[in-house]
């Protein structure tokens, strides 16, 4: 069953019988059972209004895992504005209806107290990694998500986290993360799911306006352009040019970065090499969208 056949069924089904915690103790005493009769557990961090993406992350942790673990939470140290921690969409039931459509154990949905207690004063910060790209426009997005997934982490303890390639240098922040504070657990990054017409799954989608989804789709179809140019061997600088003034000229309102990384450590490319990644970050109807794609 595809995710998109997923969530049509969800839409018409009454709510799976899944179970969900949403205090530490609870998380951790569920975990504790399959622990101790030598279940392997696979978590998928999500913020909640779920869509094919994540259906995906629970697609392939089922196969990898015998029991999932999903947990919702919108982290609010993640946000910029209260005004878009506000406006971040929330679709509990429908979340509920899927991820029990795919069989999920779990769901993890804890308040604001169990992750950020009274007193709370740690943050991580992953250095190098979380400089540029998405960091500019967005300078306590990084050490946000480091943090409550590093939280997430420690209480669930799983021997498996999956993450989407789509936040791409969120995935290498995470890795670092987990190498750096030598957590036992193996990070699986899964393949961007995208839309009919190209455009990456992302809970802000539906911020869109139809005009302005048919407008989105030529993200991908830009990248794919741009990265083609420069694995024929254009220069590198003059081809991000191109496909920046590319993008502006099909009706995207501003152009974040089209930049080419080293796709391990985010360090510019001023030519082809491999590892090679291609990221964009792109402003359409007030919606800020992001994708990236692998250069042989």
């Amino acid at each position: 069953m595809s995710p998109r056949d997923v969530i049509n069924r969800a839409a018409m089904q009454p709510n799976a019988d899944i179970a969900t915690e949403d205090s530490l103790d609870g998380l951790r005493h569920a975990l504790g059972v399959w622990r101790k009769i030598g279940e392997t557990i696979a978590l998928v961090p999500t913020m909640g209004a779920l869509h094919g993406g994540h259906l995906a992350l629970v697609e392939e942790a089922r196969r990898r895992c015998q029991r999932v673990v999903v947990s919702i939470f919108v982290n609010p140290a993640q946000f910029g504005s209260y005004d878009d921690l506000a406006g971040y969409p929330r679709e509990a039931a429908k979340d509920r209806q899927m991820l029990g459509e795919l069989g999920v154990d779990l769901i993890y949905a804890p308040p604001i107290a169990e992750i950020y207690p009274d007193g709370f004063a740690t943050e991580i910060k992953v250095g190098g990694l979380s400089d540029g790209l998405c960091a500019v426009q967005r300078p306590v997005h990084f050490t946000g998500v480091a943090t409550v997934v590093a939280k997430l982490l420690i209480q669930c303890r799983p021997h498996v986290a999956l993450f989407g390639e789509k936040d791409f240098q969120q995935l290498l922040i995470i890795r670092r993360l987990v190498r750096d504070l030598d957590l036992e657990v193996d990070i699986i990054g899964v393949p961007t799911v995208r839309e009919s017409g190209g455009l990456a799954m992302s809970s802000r989608n539906a911020a869109l306006s139809p005009a302005g989804r048919g407008i989105a789709g030529r993200l991908y179809s830009t990248l794919i352009e741009v990265g083609g140019r420069i694995s024929a061997g254009e220069a590198v600088d003059d081809t991000l040019a191109w496909g920046r003034h590319a993008l502006i000229a099909q009706g995207f309102e501003a152009v974040d970065y089209l930049e080419l990384r080293h796709a391990e450590t985010l360090a510019s490319l001023r030519q082809h090499a491999n590892p090679a990644r291609l990221l964009v970050a792109v402003h359409l109807d007030g919606v800020r969208l992001i994708d990236n794609i692998a250069l042989e």
